[in-house]
């Protein structure tokens, strides 16, 4: 007999720049990203392969974005999901600003420093 699941919860961890999606209190997925003034640059999304296919990214990504149009920020979406999530949801369109080859060298620049 299974047990109940916990409804997966979106939390922000500032200390490793991303967000968290857990499931019973694992981390299962993140979407990570480095903040360039007022613009929060996601490039990298994933959950684990046990919980694909469950809607838990995008729960993730919807999480993420709202918290960045409440804090006032910016989306640039380097991160392919990110970009095809904002593409889909209209709700979120204006919250985008394009990907510019100066964001990706400063991108490169800031994780070849992490």
């Amino acid at each position: 007999m299974s047990h109940p699941e916990t409804a997966p919860v979106v939390v922000h961890n500032h200390a490793h720049h991303r967000y968290e999606i857990l499931v019973d209190g694992e981390r299962v997925g993140l979407t990570a990203y480095r903040d360039h003034g007022d613009q929060r640059v996601f490039y990298h999304t994933e959950v684990d392969d046990a919980f694909a296919g469950q809607g838990l990214a995008g729960r993730l990504v919807e999480a993420a974005l709202t918290d960045v149009r409440t804090g006032g920020k910016r989306v640039v979406p380097v991160c392919r999901y990110v970009a095809e999530f904002l593409h889909r949801h209209r709700e979120f369109a204006g919250l985008a600003d394009p990907v510019s080859p100066d964001v990706l060298r400063w991108l490169r620049g800031e994780l070849d420093r992490a």
